[in-house]
């Protein structure tokens, strides 16, 4: 679970430490104090996209540390060899610059973005105001059903199956053509595979040849360089060279050795660098007789060097590429030639690759379907507990149209429908449900998902929107539900739900010395019900509205000792 949220410089809130609890942790305050501010520090932790203008004004960064503690064992800790300390504590760090840069730590210790996005979609589930929307948009409700049916894996074998076939597909688009394509595809190719073949290619060539090219331009000098350091070792008929000075002064100080032990040393050494010099000498002249420069030479070089250099700008930036490219006209023009044989056999891999994936399709359809019994079911018993025991609620299937009946999500088209009223047929979600209607179904769509997954808390942001009233308070004791086995934080203008919570959070806003500064509290119970009593009646609070206050949050510990009992 969350337990605590430290935040510094996100646009209001220049430093706030909230301290979360098991349980239903409830924020309120007025329209514009910071609540939803709370919400993106969150979502910014646990890698959501954002933005530079989140730094408060003349702030050099923005900072956010969230502890997570009591945490299962997540997929995530495997698959990158990181998590909680000793300890059991997970703390995740993203600081957010100016530049547009950021900088991630979970326990100290460096991650990106990316690692930091997987991580937090297993820690926790933000839930927004508009997340309604997606309810929606129909292209979303077939992802919904595949959550809850957890039928990924299947999805993903039959994505692989539907891969393989349109794979051949294009193969045998690419070899369907008119009867004058394929002649001027086989000339240009022939053409092609002719230059390349005359050329006589060979891997590494360009390399040798250049410096070859660089060491003829240079032979002069090399040359004459070489035969001054011969002259200087072995001398000429003018001058003696450095082998036989050396081997002079070894015989000289040879002789002072039969007087001298030092001078015996030294003529130990004189004839090492006699060796030495007698060897190198051999080397040098080895080395100027190596060099066999025809005439003529050079000028074949770079005629050649300019063949390739041509052929490069056509077919590939080095040798090896214009090789490959000549291997893969080769196999083009056979196919092009034989495209008729080709096209035989890629026919029958491709009825094979689509009967395994119709095979795999059904397998999925029937898997959707028993799913989609059950989520009917299930949103049904959930929304009579958010008081809408008339709605009907329905997974409508449809075959996909089309060639084949066959996309990369399978062979069903699904929408939600909805009948809102006793004798009303079934419409699409979309066109009859109302603003509070739709809260309360994703809200009972979110808690059913939420049954099959291993993430801790959830995270609601004002939900509640469009709910009053009884359908209020119904949606109170459905999150009270709800947090007896996940963490629930939300944020709410609601005074039936903040009464629920378990643990109350203030949200207010203030000014000091010209600056806007937001301020999160823990409130106690005589404080709670000052805020159910704003949050009821306004800025005008009264003695009647403080019963009111605290005859809701009376009301509302009953529930929940209900719920304790009843466990």
């Amino acid at each position: 679970m969350l337990s605590l949220l430290h935040i510094e410089n996100i646009a209001v809130i220049e430093s706030a430490d909230i301290q979360f609890d098991r349980g239903f942790n409830a924020l309120t305050g007025e329209t514009g104090a910071g609540k939803s501010i709370v919400v993106d520090a969150i979502g910014a932790v646990i890698g959501a996209r954002t933005s530079r203008d989140l730094i408060r004004t003349g702030a050099r960064s923005a900072l956010v540390n969230a502890l997570f503690t009591a945490l299962p064992e997540l997929e995530w800790f495997g698959e990158n060899g990181l998590g909680p300390d000793e300890d059991g504590n997970l703390m995740v760090q993203r600081e957010i610059q100016p530049d547009g840069r950021n900088v991630c730590r979970l326990n100290g210790r460096p991650i990106t973005v990316a690692q930091l996005r997987g991580l937090g979609r297993q820690l926790l589930n933000i839930h927004g105001q508009h997340d309604g929307q997606q309810l929606l948009d129909e292209s979303c409700h077939l992802g919904y059903l595949d959550s809850f049916g957890g039928l990924g894996s299947q999805l993903t074998e039959y994505q692989a199956a539907y891969e393989a076939f349109h794979t051949l597909r294009r193969e045998m688009a690419a070899l369907e053509m008119d009867e004058a394509e394929k002649a001027r595809k086989i000339d240009n190719l022939t053409f092609q595979i002719g230059e390349l073949e005359r050329a006589g290619l060979k891997p590494g060539e360009e390399e040798e040849l250049t410096q070859r090219r660089d060491l003829l331009r240079n032979a002069g000098r090399l040359i004459e360089a070489v035969e001054r350091a011969h002259l200087a070792l072995s001398g000429d008929e003018e001058r003696e060279g450095a082998a036989s000075l050396t081997a002079e002064a070894e015989d000289a100080m040879h002789t002072a050795g039969r007087m001298s032990t030092q001078a015996a040393e030294l003529a130990g050494r004189l004839a090492e660098l006699r060796i030495s010099a007698d060897d190198l000498a051999e080397q040098v002249r080895d080395l100027r007789e190596a060099f066999d420069f025809e005439p003529g030479e050079l000028d074949e070089l770079e005629s050649r060097l300019d063949v390739l250099y041509r052929l490069k700008k056509k077919y590939g930036s080095t040798v090896e590429e214009m090789l490959d490219y000549l291997e893969r006209s080769r196999k083009e023009l056979d196919d092009i030639q034989y495209s008729t044989d080709t096209l035989a056999r890629l026919e029958k891999r491709r009825a094979k690759a689509l009967s395994e994936a119709e095979k795999k399709a059904r397998a999925l359809s029937e898997s959707r379907r028993r799913a989609g019994e059950a989520l009917q079911d299930r949103i049904q018993g959930e929304l009579a507990q958010l008081d809408m025991p008339k709605v009907r609620f329905q997974v409508e299937f449809q075959l996909k149209e089309g060639e084949f009946g066959l996309d990369e999500t399978g062979m069903d088209q699904v929408q939600f429908l909805m009948s809102a009223n006793v004798g009303e047929d079934l419409k699409p979600i979309q066109k009859i449900a109302s603003g509070g209607e739709l809260a309360r179904i994703m809200l009972a769509l979110k808690n059913v998902l939420a049954e099959n997954d291993q993430v801790g808390t959830l995270v609601f942001d004002e939900v509640d929107t469009g709910v009053s009233g009884r359908a209020a308070q119904k949606v109170a004791e459905k999150l009270a539900d709800v947090a007896r086995n996940k963490q629930v934080l939300c944020v709410t203008h609601l005074p039936q739900l903040a009464a629920m919570a378990d643990t109350h959070f203030s949200v207010e806003k203030g000014e000091y010395k010209g600056r806007t500064f937001t301020q999160v509290e823990t409130l106690s119970h005589s404080r709670r019900k000052e805020e159910l009593a704003r949050l009821t009646s306004g800025e005008h609070i009264t003695e009647a509205s403080l019963k009111s206050a605290g005859e809701l949050l009376d009301a509302a510990e009953r529930y929940k000792k209900g719920q304790r009992r009843s466990v």
